[in-house]
């Protein structure tokens, strides 16, 4: 079993380290809110007093932070990960951030570095049943794939350093604008007399079925485990699925991408988040847009 220094203990970052936990690594923490780190702890992790401390002598390092910025100062700045960790040891980001960042932390590490985004929520990081996307060296992915399998049950190789961040951001970007729609559709069928587990039904079997519908069904009922059933308590909050599109907006115009319905996406999020939404699944979009009238 290997050593593990995890730095981030967030919402997604707790449940991560708990299941390498449970698959026997040593895991060493470190977050800089001491309330994040006790329950890792109390779950057989070791409190680490800096960051840096966590890497010492650790197989293999691990962050999982908020944006860019701060996954620069971790490895590159203040909290001195690369200077810290063995010259042999893998290191990993699984955050999402933006494309240009992952590719200079990556460059500047001086090893092989791993960018590594997740998606699947905070329910499909507490299950261990996340899906990894991986920008970076073949030969370091593999060795990658034995802990990122104690957390997640895929892993895909995307490409070079950056490209699991380009496959996040487009995921998202897709994924949030098949949420607007499909909230769009729900209300429509709602205005129309038609019930929601009718259209649902038909959906569910027709070309217009996605994940959206099927995983996180905006209106209760016809999908039990979705947040509609529960308030709308996140899974995925929308003030992150804003932050994601916002990102995706930037790589597309570095790419050179007229991304306008990403960008339409983007404004619905926006307008939602600024309104009160931020703290709500993404999928409580719904409620802004069944509040809304056409103009």
């Amino acid at each position: 079993m290997a050593r593990i220094g995890f730095v981030g203990l967030g919402r997604m970052g707790a449940h991560m380290a708990r299941n390498l936990l449970k698959a026997g690594h040593q895991v060493v923490v470190f977050d800089i809110v001491q309330a994040a780190v006790e329950p890792v702890v109390a779950a057989g992790a070791t409190a680490a007093f800096s960051s840096a401390a966590a890497a010492q002598d650790a197989d293999v390092v691990i962050t999982m932070l908020p944006a860019g910025a701060e996954v620069r100062d971790a490895w590159l700045g203040q909290g001195g990960l690369a200077k810290a960790s063995r010259a042999d040891a893998l290191l990993m980001d699984c955050s999402t951030i933006d494309v240009a960042t992952a590719r200079e932390v990556a460059a500047a590490a001086g090893r092989p570095f791993l960018d590594a985004p997740v998606s699947g929520g905070v329910v499909g990081a507490e299950a261990g049943t996340l899906t990894f996307m991986v920008g970076g060296d073949a030969e370091a992915v593999a060795r990658a794939k034995p802990i990122l399998e104690a957390m997640g049950r895929n892993v895909v190789h995307c490409g070079d350093a950056g490209a699991g961040q380009v496959a996040k951001l487009c995921n998202n970007m897709m994924l949030a604008a098949t949420m607007a729609v499909t909230s769009e559709a729900f209300v429509m069928a709602e205005r129309l007399g038609l019930p929601a587990q009718a259209l649902f039904d038909v959906c569910s079997k027709s070309t217009a079925m996605s994940w959206a519908l099927v995983g996180s069904c905006p209106v209760a009922g016809p999908v039990p485990t979705s947040a509609a059933n529960r308030d709308f308590a996140p899974g995925f909050t929308a003030a992150l699925m804003r932050k994601d599109l916002t990102l995706a907006q930037q790589a597309a115009k570095d790419a050179g991408v007229d991304a306008q319905v990403g960008a339409l996406a983007l404004s619905l999020f926006d307008r939602f988040v600024e309104g009160g939404g931020g703290g709500k699944d993404f999928s409580g979009i719904i409620t802004m847009i069944r509040a809304g009238k056409a103009g």
